[in-house]
């Protein structure tokens, strides 16, 4: 198994660190060009780290989409994050409690979407690859949450043949960011060419294989946007795809930009119309509320890069 990567090999520096052992841990670190990007693990209760173990890493050095309730597009975009400054990522966070490498939690989700898209970064896919090559880990879980970028077809086709040569099975999981159920909406709140629902559709028809767990369709719902489950079917069957929503998070970009949920994360009962939504239309839903003391934490999808400030 190869050896953790020296700070001199891999200039990962971190800046900056907010946690709670039991709950959620975000971390800034330095990159060696001077550009910061963000980490996070998460434990994610009722389950015990040793149990489910969440490590969300960066793809890019900030996000030239700019989505009006993310944070990570505040940041200067300043290209992709290579192979090797992804694994400095997973292993300073594997390294933390794991010494050895060694990672015996039965499900340990990288996920590749702190800031950036991973559709952007074609050595995600590399990564991917190296991570059982790296880690004696057999309960590594990709996670690839994504808005389907139009210029990124080279990156999808490379992720189905991994996914497809490594057998991951039901340990893959890949989520198309919605965020409404109507196409004209969705350009909107993602400015950026996208894939169209027929294109997300038909690429879930290649990817979706027996024994698989369904493809997710995100929703991070705000309050007025469209949400009519029904008018998907068309394009996203659902033996194929499931709906999960969760609340607009209190970032700095969705204040600016008047976005409240859809629901109150307080009061999960608020959110029945969307479960009953989504059920009549034939959907599994999941609500994915989360702990509402990852706020403060910052491990939600708010920045904490500001926080770093000039640090040394």
């Amino acid at each position: 198994m190869p050896s953790p990567p020296e700070s001199g090999e891999t200039g990962l520096r971190i800046l900056y660190e907010r946690s709670d052992p039991d709950l959620a841990s975000v971390f800034v670190a330095r990159l060696p060009d001077g550009a910061r990007v963000e980490m996070v693990e998460s434990v994610q209760p009722p389950f015990h780290w040793t149990q489910k173990w969440v490590n969300i890493v960066s793809v890019s050095r900030g996000c030239p989409v700019r989505c009006p309730f993310c944070d990570a597009g505040r940041e200067r975009y300043a290209g992709p994050v290579s192979a090797q400054e992804m694994l400095a990522q997973i292993d300073f966070l594997v390294r933390r409690r794991f010494p050895d490498g060694a990672v015996p939690v039965p499900k340990w989700k990288i996920q590749f979407a702190r800031m950036g898209d991973p559709a952007f970064n074609r050595d995600v896919t590399r990564v991917i690859e190296a991570v059982p090559e790296r880690f004696h880990a057999p309960g590594f879980h990709p996670s690839i949450s994504t808005i389907a970028p139009a210029s990124c077809g080279a990156f999808f086709e490379d992720l189905l043949r991994i996914k497809r040569r490594m057998g991951f099975g039901e340990r893959f999981q890949l989520q198309f960011s919605l965020h409404t159920t109507r196409e004209a909406v969705r350009r909107q709140l993602i400015p950026a060419r996208t894939w169209t629902f027929a294109e997300m559709g038909e690429y879930g028809r290649a990817w979706f294989e027996p024994g698989d767990r369904k493809i997710t369709l995100n929703f991070a719902l705000s309050r007025g946007v469209p949400f009519e489950p029904a008018e998907l079917l068309p394009h996203f069957p659902p033996e194929r795809f499931l709906l999960k929503v969760t609340p607009v998070n209190p970032t700095v970009s969705s204040a600016e930009n008047g976005l409240e949920s859809a629901f109150d994360p307080q009061r999960p009962e608020s959110a029945g119309w969307i479960v009953d939504a989504c059920r009549a239309a034939g959907y599994e839903c999941i609500l994915s509320i989360g702990e509402l003391a990852e706020n403060e934490i910052g491990s939600n999808c708010g920045m904490y890069l500001g926080c770093a400030g000039e640090e040394s």
